[in-house]
């Protein structure tokens, strides 16, 4: 397996750097092995490295059914592509899949200049889409890529043909306090591995994150090797999830501990023009892990019911 390795930022965590960056090349090299691990267990793929106004972005061409517009995947935090290899063999009985690495995240994807604003993290995402030739793609995003792809569709709506929210953070409803402390015990460098696999357990709801081993690992991997430098999201206003004009179908995790799910559900169902909005409620927020089968069922018919002109992408290199 040729993952054609690009040339990363590497910088000390305290550097005074505005690109995310991996802290040392032995820090890459660890995380390197882990990703290698978790590609190698994913389906067969084209890979691309796609030139956008902020930096390459890594994206990846799992081929399915030719039934219609493809599944663009938003990794969430420091986990990229891999992270969705419980999701793959579904989606793709139903159509053609994309993965991307979030640009300023751990990752393939190389980050050259700084990201400001939620628009820059807008643009660089709709340049990907160009870069691949997708004139339409549905996008898929959990957590932290669910709050990506509804950036994008505040911002730069003109790709996306729909939106799949599994569990989004920072955009129907703030991380509550608690949530907010255990991720900074997640992401700061020096915690013991311990500690951190008790906070992965935590936000999935107490699972055993050892039957979520390749997922948990790459988490952990791009938590202590990769310093972020992207700013803060925000939560989007009452008028940005108004204005939405694309089919949105939002899939809140009853057992959440990183947003209120009763308060998400409430909000979206507000405030979403097009909007699907379902709370299930023995999900937590490892949601994709949990119900792989039954969201790309749901994802399926939602995607079926929306007719969207489509182009061919791009050829691999």
């Amino acid at each position: 397996m040729d993952l054609r390795v690009p040339t990363v930022n590497i910088a000390g965590r305290w550097d005074r750097n505005a690109l995310g960056a991996f802290v040392s090349d032995a820090a890459f090299e660890h995380f390197l092995g882990t990703y290698r691990a978790g590609m190698a267990a994913l389906p067969p793929f084209e890979l691309f490295d796609v030139p956008t106004s902020f930096g390459t972005v890594r994206a990846y061409r799992f081929a399915g059914p030719d039934a219609g517009v493809p599944v663009v995947l938003l990794p969430g935090r420091n986990a990229s592509t891999p992270m969705y290899e419980t999701n793959l063999g579904p989606l793709l009985e139903r159509r053609t899949v994309y993965g991307i690495d979030l640009l300023g995240e751990a990752g393939l994807s190389v980050q050259h200049k700084v990201i400001r604003d939620a628009r820059d993290q807008a643009q660089w995402l709709d340049e990907t889409l160009a870069g691949l030739g997708l004139d339409k793609a549905h996008l898929l995003g959990v957590s932290m890529g669910g709050w990506t792809a509804t950036n994008g569709a505040v911002h730069r709506t003109g790709r996306i043909a729909s939106l799949t929210l599994l569990d989004p953070v920072f955009t129907f409803t703030g991380i509550p306090v608690k949530a907010m402390l255990a991720s900074v015990a997640l992401f700061a460098p020096g915690v013991p591995e311990r500690l951190r696999r008790r906070v992965q357990s935590w936000i999935a709801g107490g699972a055993d994150v050892d039957a979520a081993e390749m997922e948990a690992a790459l988490i952990s991997a791009g938590s202590t090797d990769f310093t972020l430098r992207t700013p803060m999201p925000k939560l989007f206003s009452d008028e940005q999830l108004r204005g939405i004009d694309v089919p949105v179908l939002a899939l809140i995790a009853g057992r959440s501990v990183m947003l209120n799910p009763t308060r998400a559900v409430a909000r979206a169902r507000e405030l979403l023009v097009h909007g699907e909005i379902e709370l299930w409620s023995d999900a937590s927020h490892a949601i994709n892990g949990e119900y792989p089968d039954e969201i790309a069922q749901r994802a399926g018919r939602f995607w079926d019911g929306l007719q969207v002109r489509i182009t061919d992408g791009p050829s691999a290199s």
